[in-house]
């Protein structure tokens, strides 16, 4: 199982729909009034049912990681949403992926991903993203290849 913990955004949706498409569980936490587009988690639904998986859309941190193999988050404030950083911060505080959250997948070989750029003592708390940076480090190398062979796809090389 996959949980992803934090807002219902653009990483969300990928991470749905990927889990679905290769039939792996996944549940994602999200605050009240930040919850993955509802056409985006219907089709990841519809897809899910056709590989036997299942996606959980959680407002309960520890209710998506438990049974979790990976724990995903991404920041609280993306790019052009700087102005709404102080306010998301109050609301995604409980959405801190620490190791208590962790340790509530119930797997002692979870691991963690983040998409970066990380703002640790936020999001993520500083001693988890060092326990899996070698992880987080090497999913943004892997991210870097793909989009270079994207771009040579596009580009008719």
């Amino acid at each position: 199982k996959m949980a992803y913990v934090g807002d219902g955004n653009n990483m969300t949706h990928s991470l749905m729909y990927a889990a679905a498409k290769v039939g792996m569980n996944f549940a994602a936490a999200t605050p009240e009034g930040y919850e993955p587009n509802v056409e985006v988690v219907a089709n990841a639904k519809a897809d899910a049912a056709a590989t036997g998986a299942t996606v959980t859309i959680t407002h309960n941190p520890m209710e998506a990681v438990a049974g979790a193999a990976v724990i995903v988050t991404d920041t609280w404030a993306s790019m052009g949403q700087e102005a709404e950083h102080d306010a998301r911060t109050a609301v995604f505080r409980p959405y801190q992926v620490n190791w208590e959250l962790v340790a509530e997948s119930g797997d002692p070989r979870c691991i963690v991903m983040h998409c970066l750029p990380a703002y640790r003592g936020e999001e993520i708390t500083e001693d988890v993203f060092e326990e899996f940076a070698n992880v987080i480090f090497d999913e943004a190398e892997n991210r870097l290849h793909v989009q270079k062979a994207i771009m040579a796809l596009v580009m008719g090389g």
